[in-house]
C-alpha cells in the first residue's frame, strides 16, 4: 500500500491528526481503485460487445465519458470512508456541506427539466446517494466542537485538567 501515497505539496509540519486523516484517505483510495478500474474496463468491454455504436470513435468517447462518471462518483466516497473511520463529521465543514446540498438540489432539478443522456441523468442522481449517506453520517456521528475548523476557530474549549477537576471526578 505504501507505493500509492499521493504526492502533496506540504507547507509546514503536519499534526498527528492530519497525518492520520491523510493515511485514512489514502487507504480509502487504495480500496476504491480496486473497484474503479474493473468497473471502467468491464463497462467498456460490455459496451463494445452488446451496445451498437456508429464507429470506434463513438465507442471510445462513450467509454471515456462513463469512466469520468465513475471517477466522479468514486472520488466522493473517500469522505464517507473518512467520516466512518473517524466516527466524526468534523472533516466536512458545515459550509461545504451546505454547498454540496445546494449543488445536489440544483442538479436534480435540471436532471428532471432538461433533456439529457441517461448516463448523465444517472450521474446527477448518484450524487443524491452520496448526499443521503452524508446526511445519515451527520445525524449519526457527533460534531466535535473542540476540533479546530477550517478557519482556525474552536467553539468549545476543552476543560483543562487540574487538581480540582480530578478531585471532582473522584
Amino acid at each position: 500500500k505504501q507505493w500509492y501515497q499521493r504526492r502533496v505539496r506540504e507547507f509546514g509540519e503536519k499534526t498527528e491528526e492530519e497525518k492520520a486523516t491523510e493515511k485514512i484517505d489514502s487507504e480509502a483510495m487504495w480500496y476504491l481503485q480496486w473497484l474503479m478500474y474493473p468497473l471502467i474496463i468491464g463497462g467498456a468491454i460490455y459496451s463494445l460487445l452488446y451496445v451498437s455504436h456508429r464507429s470506434w470513435y463513438s465507442w471510445v468517447i462513450n467509454s471515456l465519458v462513463n469512466g469520468v462518471y465513475c471517477f466522479g462518483f468514486l472520488f466522493m466516497t473517500p469522505q464517507l470512508f473518512l467520516n466512518y473511520r473517524m466516527k466524526s463529521v468534523a472533516h466536512l465543514p458545515w459550509r461545504a456541506f451546505m454547498y454540496k446540498a445546494f449543488n445536489t438540489f440544483i442538479d436534480d432539478v435540471f436532471a428532471f427539466i432538461i433533456t439529457m443522456p441517461t448516463a448523465h441523468r444517472l450521474a446527477c442522481f448518484r450524487d443524491d446517494v452520496i448526499f443521503l449517506i452524508y446526511l445519515y453520517q451527520r445525524w449519526l456521528y457527533p460534531v466535535d466542537k473542540t476540533r479546530v475548523n477550517e478557519y482556525g476557530q474552536v467553539f468549545d474549549e476543552a476543560e483543562p485538567v487540574t487538581d480540582a477537576t480530578e478531585k471532582k471526578d473522584q
